[in-house]
């Protein structure tokens, strides 16, 4: 079953606090609008998380909220807005609102979102970690792995990262689904190649991408090709990582290049 959601963890929490709060979803979307059909926010008396997509709408929808949620009315209220005539926005569509109580049975109803895609992070290291803060916030399935426990961070993930320590931590390869993607990053070239060729050897990776420069990529290539790998295989993987045209070294500059490499292989 898919993670849930940042989103979906907070109402969770909130109703086990017992925090009254509203959920605001976009019931139904016609034409050029913000959000899509679906999306939900939640709105409490001091915090909003999520988004139906900023603006007036989004204004007005949190005001609406806490209007009903002062007045101790959490009956479900539709509303009908033609972003253009009725708020004002350059937008030229329309859709309706849906504001009620946030309750256990609301939140039953809330479909599991399918994960943007299933990741294997091969690495807890200082590139692992700066990714990591990043796929926190996005609806995804992560497995992080490291041989060394003493490398992942003392603060709680995200209960859709799961931190594992094994060893051999290539094993944990024939564990991952079918279209999984894979990053391997870890402190060292030999593991590095370990992990590497065992998931070409898989060969049905949606997304296998391999830290290092043009001159590693040159000489895992040869090795692989020694073992027996095929050409098309050998080409599907990425290495050096990251979309094109962003430059920089640091940890944090390296993830936000390779999280967008993976919105972009996930939406392609």
């Amino acid at each position: 079953m898919p993670a849930p959601n940042f989103l979906q963890q907070t109402a969770r929490r909130w109703l086990v606090e017992r925090r009254p709060a509203m959920e605001v979803q976009v019931l139904d979307a016609r034409g050029s609008v913000p959000r899509e059909t679906g999306t939900r926010m939640l709105v409490a008396a001091d915090a909003v998380i999520g988004t139906i997509g900023g603006g007036h709408l989004e204004l007005q929808a949190i005001a609406d909220a806490r209007a009903q949620l002062a007045a101790g009315n959490p009956s479900p209220r539709d509303r009908a807005i033609a972003l253009g005539p009725t708020l004002g926005q350059c937008c030229g569509g329309a859709l309706t609102l849906r504001t009620q109580g946030l309750t256990a049975e609301s939140l039953a109803e809330w479909a599991h979102e399918r994960p943007l895609f299933t990741l294997q992070l091969y690495g807890a290291g200082h590139v692992g970690r700066a990714m990591i803060k990043l796929l926190e916030g996005l609806n995804c399935a992560v497995q992080w792995i490291d041989e060394r426990e003493s490398e992942f961070p003392l603060e709680p993930t995200a209960a859709h990262i799961e931190r594992v320590c094994v060893e051999p931590v290539e094993a944990e390869v024939a564990v991952a689904p079918p279209g999984a993607f894979y990053l391997v990053l870890t402190h060292s070239h030999e593991l590095d190649q370990r992990i590497t060729e065992a998931i070409l050897k898989r060969g049905d990776f949606g997304y296998l991408g391999l830290i290092g420069s043009k001159t590693k990529r040159a000489r895992f290539l040869h090795r692989f090709e020694e073992r027996g790998i095929s050409d098309e295989v050998l080409g599907r993987m990425t290495c050096p990582i990251g979309v094109p045209g962003i430059e920089g070294k640091e940890p944090e500059v390296i993830a936000i290049a390779v999280v967008a490499q993976l919105l972009q292989r996930a939406n392609a």
